[in-house]
């Protein structure tokens, strides 16, 4: 199940990446219109710039849950034994199992909102933006119940 993991883990990351090449186009498209007058004004560029922002930053989202690289403030001390800093990151990912949990559930919400809704310049479907919050719900449960399967391990384990 790891090496699945892995797979999905690598491919975010490089729709990541592409995330944000993709950000890059619109905004530039912007910047010459607005200073230069190289290429004409798309109004189209504001929206699917925003629009890449949001992927990006859930994609990146995703991917800091399964690194571990999102920020994270210690509240309790840092203790030698195994046993009990396992019990404080499955008190830490069973919060933010509640959290993407919520994701999903209102997030689904969110995409029956808008399933016949369409972004006001380019015309785009809305659900394709509303998907990010479900997706991101789902795959950060995924990845939080690996992490939780991996620290019940460790502290099930008897002390040696």
């Amino acid at each position: 199940m790891t090496r699945v993991l892995d797979v999905i883990h690598a491919a975010l990351k490089i729709v990541l990446g592409v995330l944000v090449g993709g950000l890059l186009v619109p905004v530039s498209m912007q910047v010459l219109s607005r200073f230069t007058g190289l290429i004409p004004r798309y109004i189209w560029t504001e929206e699917i710039a925003r629009f890449c922002f949001v992927w990006m930053i859930m994609v990146g989202a995703i991917v800091a849950v399964r690194d571990g690289s999102h920020f994270d403030l210690d509240l309790l001390p840092t203790s030698n034994n195994r046993r009990t800093e396992a019990a404080k990151r499955i008190l830490v990912n069973l919060l933010m199992l509640v959290v993407a949990l919520v994701f999903v559930w209102y997030g689904w919400k969110l995409i029956e909102f808008g399933w016949f809704q369409t972004s006001e310049i380019a015309a785009l479907p809305m659900n394709w933006i509303y998907v990010t919050w479900p997706l991101a719900g789902v795959l950060f449960t995924v990845f939080i119940l690996e992490k939780l399967v991996r620290d019940l391990s460790i502290f099930m384990a008897r002390a040696q």
